[in-house]
Parts: C-alpha cells; structure tokens; sequence
C-alpha cells in the first residue's frame, strides 16, 4: 500500500504477493495484495480501500475464488468493483504469467460487478415490501368524477402508457379531455398535446366540463369559473397539425423538468403524423409509438395516445385489433381504452368505455356513459344545478355511474331463457 501514491484511484486486488508484482510487472496498473488472499477480508482493511474509485478484483481460477470475488464485491459497494471470471483461459496473475498468456488482455475482460440494466432480488426486495405494504398508493391517484375506472384500472399510475381508441365522432376528444380534467383537479400535472383542435376550443371545452354547466348562457360566472380553472396544474403545447417527433418529445422533456408534469396527452397520433411521403404509415406510426414508450419509461411520467381505429361496420364492436396499425401501439401499451358506441346500430345503443388491457393487474369489463350537453360531460348527476365557486370553496366532483350495462342496453342480443 505504502508504494501507492495518493492521486492512485484504480487498483487491483490479488490474492498473494507474487500475484501482485506479476501485474504490476506486465500491465503497470497499481496492484495490491490482501493479506488473507480470498479467504477472507477483514473489517478493518476497508476504510485504507475507501479512496479507491475502482476495484478490479483478479482472484484465481477455481469456484471458491470466484465466490469469495462476489462476497467482497459487496463488502467493498459493488458499484465500484470490476471482477475477472476465472476460467482455465484466465488464471490467477502469477499462473498466467508462468504459462505465457498476455496479462493485459486478462485484465481488459474485467466486467463491472454490477450492471445499469441487471438488478438481483435482493436489490428489488424493500420495493416489493413497499408495494405490498402500500396498495393503495401504488395504484395511482383515483378519479372522482369517473369512479368505476377506479374498479377496473385501480389509478392514474406514472411511467404507463395508455392507448385510447373510439369511431369517429363518437366523442374520444371530449372524453378525454373530461377523464384528464378529473385527474388534473386530483394533482395530476397535466400536458395537453392537441394535434386536431386548436387550443380555444379545447380550453372552451375544458372550462364548460370544469363548471358542469353551460357559460355561453351563463358568460357573468365566466370570471369566477375562468380564475378557479387557472389554478389547475393543466398546461397545452402548441403544436397543431403535423408535426416531428423529436419536437414533441423535446417539448414534452422540458414540460416535465419545468413542470413536474405527469400526465401527457397526445390527441391524435394521426394528425400528428400527418400524411408525410412514408410510404409505410405501419412503420412511421411503430416508430412515434417507440418513441412514447421510451420517454413514459425514462421520465417516469404517464402517456395517453389517442388513436382512430380501423374502419369496422357500424354493426361491429371495436376490439384491440381494431387500433389503426400494427399490433406494435397494443403491445406496447400499459393499458387500452375503447370508446364503444353502440346508437348507430341499436335502438337502445348506448356508450360505454371498454377497458381491454391492464397489465397492472388484469382487470377489465366495461363503464357506462351517459353524456350531458350543457356540461359537455360523460360524468354528471342526475340533476345538475347552476353553481359559482366563491372564494376558498372546494367543488364537488360529480362521479359517473359505476352500473354494468346490461347485453340490450350495449346492444347486443338478449340472451335466450
């Protein structure tokens, strides 16, 4: 140790003297000598290792000196610690040495300990007791206004990714926009990527779902509701039309760092790809999806894709199939979300939210909606009653049925007997 000056900070760790010099002698890198070979590492050696940034620890070639490398891996915090695999090929310094194998090239096969993208049990195990241990809040902040979803998805989680698909005018923009708004007014920092409608009339929307009541007839609570709704984390992009992925990712990166926002909402995928000269919409739409997932993953925040379908007969429920594309934005997704629209094929049609995927615990089935036009909400009591926030007055959130539609009422046949 004595011979090691103080700017040293990589060192390689032997069993034996002899070990040590043969290193030093061929490769010039610092080398020490544990003075118990791999027997094993007292306690009191560890703080003299601690200036050391990187170990690399060259033991031997049979199976006791390769556990006894992974025991003072972990001794010696294995973020630092490289280790070379013995192996016949690869012997203990002095062994290759005296059988004429090249130490360099032994030493540049040292591995770190620990890998970015391996993790042990061990290194999992008190987040698993943190998930069993805590539920409720692994599940995800809960809606209120839509409180079956909190039945079938459990909450509003980061790092996922939802697809969510509907036919054509059945009303995914104004669902959605009423489904974010819920999750909003809970905490839920919002990003809005409106790709289809501009950003007026989607905050006309927004505002009239916020109020559940109709301000064009009412323009004096305008001030009151407009002053409440600007306290809401809920911010838009102003992108429109097509548009490049890499600006929207860029986009929605620094929304995150400035914003801590945890919730982004792409509306649509369609109109953000635009008709471009791909001449494989397949593989565009793959790549944005790639794209989505990555960043949902990396910055740990929650993705929602809207996505049109497929063109399906009216008479025809839409399926997971049935989002445009390949099978690559299903796949990919956390969850799947359709917007089943039973009116054109049914007398007694209705609308419901079919919940296809959940990879958070496989839940699925279905959740009835029933839309307001002065609200322009699928989530409404009853009775709906004019109401102005007053200053320090909290709202009450109206919830949606939590009913199972019968076959009739999703217009299917009634079953026979």
């Amino acid at each position: 140790m004595n011979t090691l000056t103080r700017d040293v900070t990589e060192v390689v760790l032997t069993c034996s003297e002899l070990d040590a010099m043969s290193v030093f002698q061929e490769t010039k890198a610092p080398a020490l000598a544990l003075p118990s070979g791999f027997s094993s590492l007292p306690q009191e050696l560890l703080p003299s290792l601690e200036r050391f940034t990187k170990l690399v620890l060259w033991f031997g070639d049979d199976v006791r000196a390769w556990e006894a490398a992974k025991l003072f891996a972990k001794k010696l915090n294995d973020k630092r610690c490289f280790i070379i695999r013995p192996s016949v090929e690869d012997p203990s310094p002095f062994k290759a040495l005296r059988a004429g194998v090249k130490l360099n090239s032994v030493l540049s096969k040292a591995k770190p300990f620990v890998h970015k993208s391996i993790v042990s049990f061990a290194q999992l195990r008190q987040e698993i007791f943190s998930e069993l241990a805590h539920v409720e809040q692994v599940a995800g902040v809960k809606w209120k206004r839509y409180t079956s979803l909190n039945r079938l998805l459990k909450g509003h989680r980061r790092g996922e990714l939802t697809v969510f698909t509907g036919p054509t005018g059945s009303g995914k923009t104004t669902f959605m926009s009423d489904y974010s708004l819920d999750l909003s007014m809970q905490g839920v920092n919002t990003l809005w990527g409106s790709f289809e409608i501009n950003n007026v009339r989607l905050g006309k929307m927004m505002l009239t779902q916020f109020s559940q009541c109709n301000l064009s007839k009412n323009l004096g609570d305008f001030g009151p509701w407009a002053d409440k709704f600007e306290e809401l984390p809920m911010y838009f992009m102003t992108f429109f039309g097509q548009e490049s992925i890499r600006k929207v990712i860029e986009a929605m990166s620094h929304a995150v760092y400035v914003h801590d926002i945890a919730h982004v909402v792409v509306d649509n995928l369609q109109f953000m790809m635009g008709t471009g000269e791909w001449a494989d919409r397949f593989s565009k739409q793959d790549a944005f999806i790639s794209a989505f997932r990555k960043f949902a993953t990396n910055m740990n925040c929650h993705v929602t894709l809207v996505i049109h379908p497929r063109k399906e007969k009216d008479s025809e429920d839409l399926t997971t199939a049935s989002v445009f594309g390949g099978a690559k934005a299903t796949q990919e997704a956390d969850n799947v979300l359709i917007l089943q629209d039973k009116r054109l094929s049914s007398v007694r049609g209705r609308k419901f939210l079919q919940v296809t995927k959940n990879r958070f615990d496989g839940e699925l089935g279905v959740m009835l909606l029933k839309f307001d036009k002065e609200s322009l909400s699928f989530a409404v009591k009853e009775k709906q009653t004019k109401r102005t926030p007053k200053d320090g007055q909290s709202m009450d959130e109206n919830p949606a049925e939590d009913y199972h539609p019968s076959r009739e009422e999703m217009g299917f046949p009634a079953e026979e007997g």
